[in-house]
Order: C-alpha cells, then structure tokens, then sequence
C-alpha cells in the first residue's frame, strides 16, 4: 500500500540520525517521491549531520533546514524557509521525530532532566505544529480528497508505548521517568489537537515505532523494519484513524 502512498511535502524532525533519517531515506525511496522533503537537525554540518547531506547531494527534492523545536526564532526560521520552497503554499505532512531520551528513575530524576525532556518530547512538537498549521491548512484546502488521510494534510507524531500509562512497556528493563512522562503528555497532545484540526481538515496521529536498534543488540527493530512499517501504516491511516495511538504496524494502543 506504501507504494500508492503520494505527499506532495514532507517534514521530519529530528532527522540526522536514527528513526529520522531512516524516515527520510523512506521517503525519498517512495514510488513517487514528495515534491520536497524537508529534514529537519540541530545542526546542519559537522560530523553529525555527514550521513544527511550526504544524502542530501544525491536528492535535489531534499532539503536540510537547521530547527531547534525549543527555540521560536529558530522554529519561525524553519517556517519561513520551507514557505520558501513551496511557494508560500502547502505542507502535506508533518512528522514530530525529534526526542530526547534521558535516563532517571523515581530515586534519580531531577527536575531540569524532565524539564529538558518535557521542552523537547511535548512542547517542542506543540510549538512545531502551531508554527506550521497555516501551511498544513492550505494543503488540506487545495486537496481534492474527501476526509481525512496523510496524503491530504497530518500532523504525526512519534510517541512510545514507553508512554502508555497501561502499558509500561520495558519498565524493568529501564524506567526513564521523564521520558515516559513527556511521551504520555505527547499522546494528550496529540488527542487535543486531533479534536482541533480535523476541522481544518488535518489528520492528527501518534505513533509507536516499536523497541528500535540504538547502539543495543537487545532490540527487537532494525530502523528500517521500523520505518518501512510506519510509512506503510501512514499510506493507510483514515479519517477513523484520527486522534489515535497505534504501533509501527497499525494496531491501537492503550493510552
């Protein structure tokens, strides 16, 4: 079904490494390509952003924009640069990636480790998507499609089962107490705004990626088994889909 997915534009958070940049390399490798895919990284240069515009000299339909999403100037930069390519016109989808992942559990955690994850895994993506709300509006204006889909106008967001106050996914394993509270304010956010912009015409949805390889053999995903799935759950997402939490395979979740 992924290969009949069609975004006119994308942009992705968070993107010069890891689930991001797989999530680009999954865009750009689509059947028919955005017109533009927009990555998004703290930093554009440097050894840390080498894999990205490497990537980027290979696709001229890529483009790497500096964002920080805890900084409004930098956030209204980004807005104001993608208008620049697109016309002033439309972004079809936006994917919410960047995160941070602190460790601290109940005796440990501090208060600036959960600011600093709240600003980055909650706020970061509200602000993100206040930002570029006028641009995901046009695009569901200008889309001759009925209801609602991720090819019309979608604010995703990649959230955690980590989140999942029944869930509690790998609580023995680590307990990452600011993480799993900024990802479960991530999911209320996600409903707020589900209820909000689907007047607007813009699917809004939050997505499990599954236990992804980081640097650990424990995991059960490769990034690109993740990815290919979440794109695929994307082309296949609906108007019934909308202010949901499912897994990189398209099952629901418990908030």
């Amino acid at each position: 079904m992924a290969a009949e997915f069609k975004v006119h534009s994308v942009l992705v958070t968070g993107s010069n490494r890891g689930l991001g940049l797989s999530l680009v390399k999954r865009f750009l490798g689509l059947p028919t390509p955005p017109q533009w895919v927009f990555a998004t990284t703290l930093k554009t240069d440097g050894a840390k952003c080498k894999a990205l515009n490497e990537l980027k000299s290979q696709h001229q339909n890529l483009v790497v924009l500096r964002l920080d999403v805890t900084d409004l100037e930098s956030i209204r930069k980004a807005v104001e640069q993608v208008q620049g390519y697109v016309g002033g016109s439309e972004l079809t989808l936006l994917v919410n990636n960047a995160a941070l992942r602190l460790d601290g559990d109940l005796e440990t955690e501090s208060a600036e480790h959960m600011a600093a994850s709240y600003a980055v895994n909650t706020i970061g993506p509200h602000q993100v998507s206040q930002a570029f709300l006028p641009l995901l509006k046009t695009a569901a204006q200008r889309s001759p499609q009925q209801g609602l889909s991720c090819s019309k106008a979608a604010v995703v967001n990649i959230s955690s089962a980590g989140g999942s106050i029944e869930l509690m996914m790998l609580w023995e394993k680590m307990q990452r107490v600011g993480y799993r509270c900024s990802k479960a304010a991530l999911n209320m956010l996600t409903k707020c705004q589900s209820l909000v912009y689907q007047g607007y015409g813009i699917l809004c949805v939050c997505i499990h990626p599954g236990w992804v390889k980081t640097g650990t053999t424990e995991a059960d995903l490769t990034e690109e088994e993740s990815t290919r799935g979440i794109v695929h759950v994307l082309a296949m997402l609906s108007e019934k889909d909308n202010g949901t939490f499912v897994d990189w395979e398209g099952n629901k979740l418990p908030w």
